[in-house]
């Protein structure tokens, strides 16, 4: 078989899996649902909606539903949004992951989801570690050796952290926040009037932590410890208003 039959008959066989995969989710009415998970608000979903969209672009797969949250892994499932999805799928249905990791941080939580989907007929896929969860015994013991070894790894790192900054500490590095920045936000507080000032003649909170060189967030979080609310910013600018105006009446009078 030359190069060009080859190249023909690969594209026929994939062309093949997916028609056999879109028939598939016709006959069978299959809802799949992508769930993506990360830490923090400071993380984005865009990689991993990527590494979804490309598994299912490559099997001929629709994604129903994508799912998004940004939560710990610690949070018992059923607190999150992926109780409420796992709650409303139903057999036969599919749900994409990019990894396991992504469903828990813990060997117990992932094999109790993956028991509750199991009992309801639900399969999962993940992406990365590229293991079809479904109701095999097989799987459940890859599933369960993948998330044992997930976890001690964890838990390496964590000890290793804690021994770095105790060696750290036992060389006397200071840990925490760097010197000075107490003192800089000290000397910021006591600019009160100053502040007050810039308020007055419209400077933004932006602006104004630029020129204290501080956080948004700091200067925020000041201006609210000391209750300066829109009616005293307004007060203030209509005394200065009034005071202008008699010294204009004043010198008229002059």
């Amino acid at each position: 078989m030359n190069r060009r039959n080859s190249s023909e008959l690969r594209l026929f066989c994939g062309c093949a899996v997916k028609g056999v995969l879109l028939y598939y989710n016709y006959i069978y009415n299959m809802s799949i649902y992508a769930y993506i998970r990360v830490s923090t608000e400071m993380q984005t979903f865009e990689n991993q909606e990527y590494e979804i969209s490309r598994y299912c672009s490559k099997r001929g797969l629709t994604v129903d539903r994508w799912v998004t949250e940004s939560v710990s892994g610690t949070v018992e499932f059923e607190k999150r949004q992926l109780g409420k999805i796992i709650r409303k799928m139903s057999r036969g249905d599919l749900l994409i992951c990019t990894e396991l990791s992504r469903l828990g941080r813990n060997m117990l939580m992932i094999m109790s989801i993956l028991n509750i989907c199991s009992e309801k007929g639900i399969s999962i896929h993940t992406i990365k570690d590229n293991f079809d969860l479904s109701d095999t015994i097989n799987s459940k013991i890859i599933a369960f050796a993948f998330a044992l070894a997930a976890e001690i790894e964890r838990n390496l790192i964590s000890q290793r952290t804690k021994e770095a900054l105790a060696v750290r500490k036992m060389n006397g590095i200071k840990l925490g926040r760097p010197p000075g920045s107490s003192r800089k936000r000290e000397n910021f507080f006591n600019e009160k009037d100053n502040i007050l000032k810039l308020i007055e003649n419209g400077c933004t909170l932006t602006y104004i932590a630029k020129v204290y060189h501080m956080h948004r967030n700091t200067v925020k979080k000041y201006l609210n410890e000391v209750k300066m609310n829109l009616w005293q910013i307004f007060w203030s600018f209509f005394k200065k208003l009034m005071n202008r105006k008699t010294r204009i009446r004043h010198s008229y009078k002059l």
